[in-house]
């Protein structure tokens, strides 16, 4: 039995750890224009400056859950984070754009490394269910808060620092863990039994890198066909390869009986949802309170915080009472409770600042009930020699929610922008491309500035629509599924090793 001082103690160590990660995600909605400015990076690089670090850690995540399996999850959160300091050195000095994306993907492979290790650690970690769901409570608030004070701490360092220092932040936090998990981690089991696959590992990475291509591709004016007929087919060919090899090993990197549990699925739902939500809202509202609003970097940071600060208190407070009120309450009444946050949102994003943030942390409020419990709903209801597989289903969902808030969303508001947008005669077409290239062909002439504005705004508004309705069919499918986890039904299936 571990002494609860030290069980704390790694729980303060995995979690400073994940805050980097979650933070790495969010850091540069902030810093993209500086970056763009300074390393000169056309909108495909940008788009891959940001893209690389989320689509390389969500294909490489299944993967590493079943390797800590294999060789311990000490031994991978270990080389996870060393992997990290070094990519983070790389990125804060990268001479060119092709070097920063670079440093980005080497950043997912020690991300990718270390985050099932976080959970499958506190899994193994924490007997006692009770105790365990509050610190997978405290592990998920730590995720929404590393994602949601990232724009801030981007346009903080901005105001003060060059750009390097986003990523430079990082390598003393690194240390700190290391040396942390060699003071107070427990022994590693390790499981000579599980085998690692390559092979389906690299076909996930291609389906997930794919599906995102494809997403991108489809939502860009005009969209180039070829690609997405390309991208299509790799990603269905190498999803559908995937599944094959799955359902013939002996000890697949997914297990799909495992969907079979309600509770789950549910959880997996759950968890892309919430990333979903957060993602495409941080990523819309700071850019249209810069560009429309002319907000810093800092005050748009800021401004976003809000739906987080929501979020930290009934994140803890759902891990708390789970084993009181059940699964069903939390994450389709959260889902609820976000969606009317999002509608009000959309309706007062125009209105004074004070009535905007109250729909943000209403939001919030909704998002924090449901990622308090949706991690529970996974890892407690796979077996203890799944924990690694378990834990990297979790983190896929919460990358991948994550990554098509920012392809699609990323995509849709320029999409509708181009779309409503009458350029004057006369401008050059690429003018029209987004609002900041509109900005900086506008000369000063105030109409076009007006004219644009308008239409980045009916933009924001369609994309805020589509995030409730999403919202909403998530909270009505999430209900359906957790019908029999009511008041009182135990959250995990598998509440001891």
């Amino acid at each position: 039995m571990i002494s609860p001082a030290r069980r704390w103690s790694l729980l303060a160590v995995v979690s400073s750890a994940l805050l980097l990660i979650a933070l790495d995600n969010t850091v540069l909605y902030t810093a993209l224009p500086t970056l763009i400015e300074e390393l000169g990076a056309s909108t495909s690089q940008s788009l891959w400056i940001m893209n690389a670090y989320p689509v390389v850690m969500a294909g490489l995540l299944l993967g590493a859950g079943t390797l800590g399996d294999r060789l311990g999850h000490v031994l991978m959160f270990r080389i996870g984070l060393t992997v990290f300091g070094v990519a983070s050195l790389v990125a804060a000095y990268a001479p060119s754009t092709g070097v920063l994306i670079g440093a980005r993907a080497f950043l997912a492979v020690g991300a990718a490394s270390m985050m099932p290790a976080t959970l499958a650690l506190i899994r193994v970690t924490f007997e006692d269910v009770r105790e365990r769901n509050l610190a997978i409570a405290v592990w998920g608030s730590v995720a929404v808060v590393g994602a949601a004070i990232g724009p801030i701490i981007g346009g903080a360092l901005l105001e003060v620092f060059w750009w390097g220092s986003v990523f430079l932040i990082n390598v003393p936090v690194v240390v700190i863990a290391l040396i942390g998990t060699f003071l107070i981690a427990p022994p590693d089991r390790t499981d000579e039994r599980q085998t690692w696959d390559l092979t389906s590992s690299l076909l996930a990475m291609a389906g997930l890198v794919s599906v995102v291509i494809a997403i991108k591709e489809f939502a860009s004016l005009p969209p180039s066909w070829p690609i997405v007929g390309i991208a299509v087919t790799v990603a269905v060919v190498s999803l559908t390869l995937f599944t094959r090899r799955q359902m013939r090993l002996a000890h697949p990197l997914l297990d799909f009986a495992i969907f079979r549990n309600n509770a789950f699925s549910a959880g997996v739902l759950a968890a892309a949802l919430t990333m979903f939500v957060l993602g495409g809202l941080q990523l819309v509202t700071t850019q249209r309170f810069q560009l429309v609003e002319e907000f810093t970097p800092l005050q748009s940071g800021l401004l976003v915080t809000a739906a987080a600060l929501g979020s930290a208190p009934t994140a803890l407070l759902a891990g708390g009472f789970l084993h009181r009120v059940g699964l069903r309450l939390l994450i389709a009444g959260g889902l609820a409770v976000t969606t009317i946050g999002v509608v009000l949102a959309a309706a007062t994003f125009t209105a004074p600042i004070p009535v905007f943030v109250i729909a943000l942390v209403v939001t919030g409020l909704g998002l924090g009930a449901v990622m308090g419990v949706a991690s529970t709903a996974i890892v407690g209801n796979a077996p203890a020699h799944r924990a690694g597989m378990a834990s990297s289903v979790e983190e896929v969902s919460y990358e991948f929610g994550n990554l098509t808030a920012v392809a699609f969303i990323g995509s849709l508001v320029a999409l509708v922008y181009t779309a409503t947008l009458t350029l004057p005669a006369g401008a050059p077409p690429e003018a029209g491309d987004s609002l900041a290239t509109t900005l900086l062909y506008a000369n000063g002439d105030s109409d076009l500035i007006e004219t644009a504005r308008a239409a980045f705004d009916h933009a924001y508004l369609v994309v805020m629509i589509v995030i409730a309705v999403v919202t909403a069919l998530g909270a009505g499918a999430s209900r359906y599924l957790l019908r029999h986890h009511g008041v009182g039904v135990p959250a995990s299936a598998h509440p001891h090793h």
